[in-house]
């Protein structure tokens, strides 16, 4: 091998050892009481969890699991059953409970996904990719397999139920009434049986699982469509369009994000980008569903619009910012203006930083994903600040700094920001309206622009636009825009030259009608 694993000479590449910790005499003795007992209150109904420990040069975690995504080199097999783990089913361990237990380089406690086939008295193996660069470009892999069996000392023989005779349904006669009935049949019986059953694939049974989060994340993407096909409504009424920005973050941040986890990142762009020079696999990219809708609905919003759908109203890390500066404004935090040029200097910093993690990914994507890191999703969404103190202190600056200049990070830190821009140049739609007047010589906009996309002359650069639509509500202000005031002075002034009151009173005859002028003098004479 050209590029070994580091490591002394006389380490050993890996030792492996695996647990079932869910069973209380096993779970008990290596995590100890306290241990066991936070387990059993993070687990569901018959879920279990496995433990692994590892020692040697090469770790069984690798580094794909960093940034929210799959712990690419290992996998549970039992049966037809694969089931791969994810880092929010995955918790790290220091040190083993048990008495004179000897330390490991690796311990790592998983959680099996809800949802799947699992037998935790059945004979399961530990499957460990192995991988190792042996060029710039190439790799050699291969496999081990661990077997796993519960001893009997802790398992009991069950006998199975009775099976209830199943009822078999006459096939549809060739001379059904209906032939419709007989072509759709089958289709529906497929779409019922997506996901279901031992045999299904993963992603599928994946999917069926959490068809309740699948549907409030296409309510949230049904309303933020209609939102931007009917903004020239909605921006009219600027308190109704504040009050429904405001409950989308809310819902951005603490139901997508903290809830659902379903925060993208650039990782995910350079994760694609390497499986499209390696070798592709949908089923891949399908295991997550909250993440592959988002990805979907991003690439079809950038056609549309560009990355503003995306960063101003679907990312958990961009609601936090914002809403922390709003916070901040409540409170009379004061907010620092960046000078224009200095700004304008600031923006490719997020272009470079993307443009070297790509780089790096070309060969090495573990090393990306780690200094990735410069994305704190991880961090701030996905675990809840709950990590080591570095991270957290880096993700806390971040949003320190958001509280002076609005959605610092966003500005000129957010690499999946400066991947998005790239294509969502390609946008078909520009809905933004503006006024000549725009800029010169009104700068109201511009000034209140949240993230400072808006030039001095007027113009929004779309490479930085969030589509928050804050300008939009500006351009059909009364009170706010010069333009809108000057139409609205207009408009009330020609009200109120029409009106009864800007006449002068005349005098008024007997009969109701106007009295001649010279009336009062002839009726004198006579």
């Amino acid at each position: 091998m050209k590029r070994p694993e580091p490591g002394a000479p006389d380490d050993g590449f890996v030792d492996l050892y695996v647990a079932l910790v869910s069973h209380p005499a096993i779970g008990r003795t290596l995590l100890g009481d306290t241990g066991f007992e936070r387990l059993q209150s993070q687990l569901g109904t018959d879920q279990a969890a496995i433990l692994i420990m590892g020692d040697g040069r090469y770790s069984f975690k690798g580094s794909g699991y960093v940034r929210g995504g799959i712990f690419d080199r290992i996998e549970l097999t039992q049966g037809a059953e694969t089931i791969r783990f994810r880092d929010k089913q995955h918790e790290r361990i220091a040190d083993l409970a048990a008495a004179d237990a000897p330390s490991f380089k690796e311990i790592a406690l998983f959680r099996i996904p809800t949802g799947v086939q699992f037998q935790p008295a059945e004979t399961f193996s530990l499957q460990l990719l192995v991988q190792r660069a042996i060029g710039a470009l190439d790799k050699a892999f291969t496999s081990f397999a661990l077997d796993y069996r519960l001893p009997a000392l802790y398992s009991k023989a069950v006998p199975p139920a009775p099976k209830t005779p199943a009822v078999v349904k006459a096939a549809p006669s060739a001379d059904t009434k209906n032939p419709e009935e007989a072509i759709s049949a089958p289709a529906m019986t497929d779409i019922a049986n997506f996901g279901n059953g031992p045999n299904a694939p993963l992603w599928q049974r994946i999917w069926r699982s959490k068809i309740a989060s699948i549907s409030v994340l296409v309510i949230m993407l049904g309303v933020l469509t209609g939102i931007f096909f009917f903004q020239d409504i909605l921006v009219k009424r600027e308190k109704l369009f504040n009050r429904i920005r405001l409950a989308y973050l809310l819902v951005t941040l603490f139901w997508l994000g903290w809830v659902a986890h379903a925060q993208l990142s650039v990782v995910n762009v350079l994760a694609f980008a390497n499986a499209l020079r390696t070798d592709f696999q949908w089923s891949y990219f399908l295991i997550d569903p909250l993440i592959f809708i988002l990805w979907f609905s991003v690439a079809a919003a950038l056609l549309f619009w560009g990355r503003g759908p995306f960063c101003g109203w679907l990312c958990p890390f961009g609601a936090l910012q914002e809403l922390t500066n709003k916070a901040a404004r409540l409170l009379h935090v004061p907010q620092i203006t960046v000078p224009w040029g200095l700004h304008e200097r600031l923006w490719p910093l997020k272009y470079v930083i993307f443009l070297v993690l790509f780089g790096v990914s070309l060969t090495s994507l573990g090393l990306a994903e780690k200094l990735a890191e410069v994305e704190p999703f991880k961090t701030a969404i996905i675990l809840h600040f709950l990590r080591d103190w570095w991270f957290v202190l880096f993700a806390v600056a971040l949003l320190v700094a958001g509280l002076f200049i609005e959605r610092f990070f966003c500005r000129y830190l957010c690499p999946l920001g400066a991947a998005l821009a790239i294509p969502g140049r390609l946008r078909m739609f520009d809905w933004l309206k503006r006024y000549r007047e725009c800029g010169n010589p009104c700068m109201r906009c511009a000034v209140e622009c949240p993230v400072g996309a808006i030039h001095p002359e007027g113009h929004i650069n779309p490479n930085e636009c969030i589509s928050c639509l804050h300008c939009q509500v500006l351009y059909h202000h009364d009170h706010k825009c010069p333009v809108m005031i000057q139409k609205r002075l207009k408009r009330e002034k020609r009200a109120a030259m029409a009106s009864p009151s800007m006449n002068p009173s005349s005098p008024v005859g007997t009969k109701g009608g106007v009295a001649p002028r010279n009336a009062s003098s002839q009726g004198e004479k006579a």
